[in-house]
């Protein structure tokens, strides 16, 4: 199958994943606590519901792919094909009823992705990309994702979701971007990446990730003309340290001041 022929089916998951999601959405949740330590690490039954449900699925139509997931760990991480899957990116504004979370669905080929899919059914946008190209579909209708032209950090919107989930020497070392930035702002997760996509946000720079919080935009921001590697400038599906740019220029100048 080609990655076209793939897309059909992802838009399946996001479907089948939306629908079990939205009837615990602002409603009373059951939260359990995920970390060993004193940082809040949230899960609800949303996010287990809709992983089970993307597993039955890619099970029953593609048993010789693996999986990597959130909630229920891997399976045949070593196959051709593996699906990674996080489904609810942004669980704490989940919790506390803000709709800037999403599922992440991501298909990797041989250890690359190669299409990824954000998908927010409360509001009912999908922003999906094969690395050539990247597309939205939602309520104003549907177009091509392109990032925006962006000549310096002094005149970029940067994002992070928040300086707390960095650790302090990564903390002082994003103070400099925060000071280079035209504007900084916080919050936002997997949707912070899909606004850089669509040309809205100039930088997104991120500490801390897992496989599952970055896969599936990879081919959604470098779909839409972006850059996306780790702060030392390399390939990012991995997790970890992460900067986003819409701009190469913005990329280059970031990560000279995350890495002087």
């Amino acid at each position: 199958m080609t990655v076209i022929d793939f897309s059909a089916f992802i838009g399946r998951l996001a479907t089948a994943s939306g629908e079990t999601i939205l009837p615990f959405f602002r409603t009373s949740l059951s939260i359990d606590d995920k970390s060993k330590t004193k940082d809040f690490d949230p899960v609800t039954e949303a996010d287990r519901a809709a992983e089970a449900v993307m597993r039955r699925l890619i099970k029953a139509n593609f048993p010789q792919h693996g999986i990597v997931g959130e909630e229920f760990g891997n399976e045949r991480e070593d196959a051709d094909y593996v699906w990674v899957l996080d489904p609810i990116d942004g669980t704490k504004s989940f919790i506390g009823g803000f709709p800037i979370w999403g599922t992440l669905i991501a298909l990797l080929h041989k250890g690359a992705p190669v299409f990824g899919m954000m998908h927010q059914p409360f509001i009912g946008e999908r922003f999906s990309g094969d690395n050539g190209s990247a597309n939205y579909k939602g309520p104003s209708g549907e177009r091509r994702l392109q990032v925006r032209r962006c000549t310096s950090l002094a005149e970029a919107t940067s994002y992070t979701t928040s300086p707390l989930l960095m650790n302090e020497s990564d903390r002082a070392i994003f103070g400099r971007i925060e000071k280079g930035a035209r504007l900084s702002r916080y919050g936002g997760d997997c949707y912070s990446y899909c606004m850089l996509a669509a040309g809205h946000v100039d930088l997104v720079v991120e500490t801390e990730l897992k496989s599952y919080d970055i896969a599936a935009l990879i081919p959604i921001v470098t779909g839409a003309g972006g850059v996306v590697t780790t702060w030392e400038g390399k390939p990012a599906q991995g997790g970890g340290r992460i900067i986003a740019a819409g701009d190469a220029r913005v990329h280059e100048e970031a990560l000279r001041l995350l890495n002087p």
